[in-house]
């Protein structure tokens, strides 16, 4: 659902949308909304209990002090209950509200990690947080407080109004009248207020946003000096938010304004009514009491009307915000009719492979435009190409991070998207050159694929093992902590190769069928790559392995090579075949010992290029 679509819906029928997070606890919350409007009538009963006090026959006029102090204890009574429902109103709704706080907020996580990358390549990852946070906190408020009240407040003022009416018709009329414009008040106060509370929420999310990105990038902005630029841009979507703050505050002033000054109004012309009406005979004195009583009683739930429409209208906003993620279409699921594969060869192929990105211009090639392509069960393929050519989009599409547009992606001749995911992604591991780590243990971190393993058994202590040794990450023995070591925001205490040997040892302790490399050891300096590289033949040897070569060794790994241009594979060989065959691959792997050997001339880069690197290169 767009955000137009949002616009369309009611209030009403917007807030509607949290009835099922709701429903589970509508006993309790309709209990708490009892109690309120329970109080709400023992205080109005007050002004009752008081026209009998002050009345020509009531206890005053007779003088008996003992009347007096009965109609003292029922008012200090009523008053006392009234305290007690009010606490009760609280106790019922407290609970409740925080129970639909959490199922939205776990629903929301969990509608995250369902969607498809391809949704959290447009969306800002401040708005989802400004969204998971502040908006279902206000939710969870409103539910406690902003919606209880403003039933039992309006109800409150109808019967109240009511009673005003058995007083005198004239007096009850000209407090209706007065209170009247408040409403045609109040609904041009939800339009406007609406518009800006949406413009708000939506820019607290880039702020959100732009601090995410300074604290992520804050080596960066360090290393080029530029933290002085970022405060600019943070400064000037601050500024915006708080101009539209102040917006927002006007309009809750002009609202307010006008709360106050009607029940002021209808306050002065019922004290004028009421002194004529007492001097025509019409009515008595107690009443006049009463009634004023009664006027003050109403005026709070009157005056709160303003602070509850704005309550009111940002819990819509809340919510539609909220359900704008729940709406997003999730193209990547699993089938209604999953086939399931027992025993897993490892044969992978592409079959006429395209895909393009929903928001690539119509005219525009696929990105993928036709990729035939397969890996024998055990075999290694390592993918080459010149920069843009689609090596990194061909690595996506076996876990189906992305879903082709076009043709389809086998493992053991079954398509890929006819498989559940949690299968497809226990057959197929992936590691990525950005390695990006958990704040957690190294142990949670490397043993991340594997839900089957109990931590601290001895099966996954040998599991662990292995992937360490495998990816040479010794270096986590050294460690405060060993293999406990709690690794800092996304493992940014680390050094880049050693967030790449955990990463790597994380995909090898998965022990998938279909390893998919993309580039995984670029961080790595040239002697511990070779380890790596050398222990990874052995986990290779019967694993079906797709691999990214940025660097002349990582084709050594492989047993063939395909070679990517623009977006097609070109040719498929060995190495020396396609040396021999391909002018377009001779260039590739010039450009590559190009790089290489610009990065063994910059110190501490990679270091010195090993002699391996430089007999494929030739």
């Amino acid at each position: 659902m767009t955000r137009d679509s949002h616009a369309s819906l009611s209030t009403v029928r917007a807030l509607g949308r949290l009835l099922p997070f709701a429903r589970p606890v509508l006993g309790r919350l309709s209990l708490g909304a009892v109690s309120a409007l329970i109080a709400s009538l023992l205080a109005l009963g007050i002004p009752l209990v008081l026209e009998v006090i002050v009345s020509e026959t009531g206890p005053i006029s007779s003088g008996e002090p003992l009347l007096v102090a009965v109609g003292a204890g029922a008012i200090l009574l009523l008053g006392l209950l009234e305290a007690l429902m009010v606490w009760a109103r609280r106790w019922f709704v407290l609970a409740p509200a925080t129970k639909v706080e959490y199922d939205l907020r776990t629903t929301f996580s969990s509608r995250l990690q369902r969607l498809p990358v391809a949704f959290h390549d447009r969306w800002q990852s401040g708005q989802l947080l400004s969204r998971m946070m502040q908006d279902i906190s206000l939710i969870r408020r409103w539910l406690a407080f902003g919606l209880v009240l403003l039933v039992v407040n309006l109800l409150t003022i109808l019967v109240g109004s009511a009673i005003l009416f058995t007083w005198h018709w004239v007096l009850g009329v000209v407090f209706v009248v007065c209170s009247a414009p408040l409403w045609v008040a109040g609904y041009l106060f939800e339009k406007r207020y609406g518009m800006l509370s949406r413009q708000s929420q939506d820019q607290a999310g880039d702020l959100a946003t732009s601090v995410e990105e300074s604290v992520h990038g804050i080596r960066v902005l360090k290393a080029f000096g530029r933290g002085k630029h970022a405060l600019q841009k943070f400064s000037r979507q601050a500024e915006t938010l708080r101009e539209t703050e102040i917006a927002k505050a006007r309009a809750v002033g002009w609202i307010w304004f006008w709360l106050v000054l009607l029940p002021d109004i209808a306050f002065a012309l019922c004290l004028g009514a009421g002194i004529l009406l007492v001097q025509a005979g019409q009515l008595e004195v107690a009443q006049l009491i009463a009634f004023f009583a009664m006027a003050t009683i109403l005026r709070w739930p009157v005056e709160s009307i303003g602070f509850l429409f704005s309550f009111l209208v940002d819990a819509r906003t809340a919510t539609d915000r909220i359900f704008e993620v729940f709406d997003e279409q999730n193209t990547i699921t699993d089938p209604d009719e999953p086939v399931s594969l027992p025993r897993v060869r490892g044969e992978l192929a592409f079959e006429n492979a395209h895909f393009r990105y929903q928001d690539a211009p119509a005219a525009t090639r696929d990105l993928l435009d036709g990729i035939d392509l397969v890996l024998r069960p055990g075999e290694t393929m390592a993918l080459v190409g010149l920069t843009g050519s689609g090596k990194t989009t061909l690595t996506t599409l076996p876990g189906r991070l992305y879903d082709v547009t076009g043709g389809r992606v086998t493992l053991d001749g079954v398509d890929v998207r006819d498989l559940r995911l949690t299968e497809l992604r226990r057959h197929v591991g992936m590691a990525f050159e950005d390695a990006t780590l958990f704040s957690a243990t190294v142990r949670e971190n490397v043993l991340l694929g594997r839900e089957d393993l109990v931590p601290g058994t001895p099966e996954a202590e040998e599991v662990l093992r292995e992937a360490l040794q495998v990816a040479q990450a010794g270096f986590v023995y050294e460690l405060p902590d060993g293999p406990d070591t709690v690794i800092g925001e996304e493992g940014l205490s680390l050094s880049g190769g050693q967030r790449q040997r955990l990463a790597l040892a994380r995909a090898v302790a998965a022990r998938p069928a279909v390893l998919v490399l993309d580039d995984p050891l670029s961080a790595l300096d040239v002697d511990t790559e070779a380890l790596v590289e050398e222990a990874l033949r052995e986990v290779l040897a019967d694993t079906t392995a797709l691999v990214v070569a940025h660097s002349p060794s990582t084709v050594m790994l492989a047993d063939r090579v395909a070679l990517l241009e623009g977006g097609r594979v070109t040719a498929v060989g060995t190495h020396s075949e396609l040396l021999r065959t391909s002018e377009h691959y001779r260039h590739v792997i010039s450009s590559i010992e190009a790089e290489a050997l610009r990065q063994a001339q910059e110190p501490g880069l990679r270091g010195e290029r090993s002699a391996s690197e430089k007999e494929v290169a030739r």
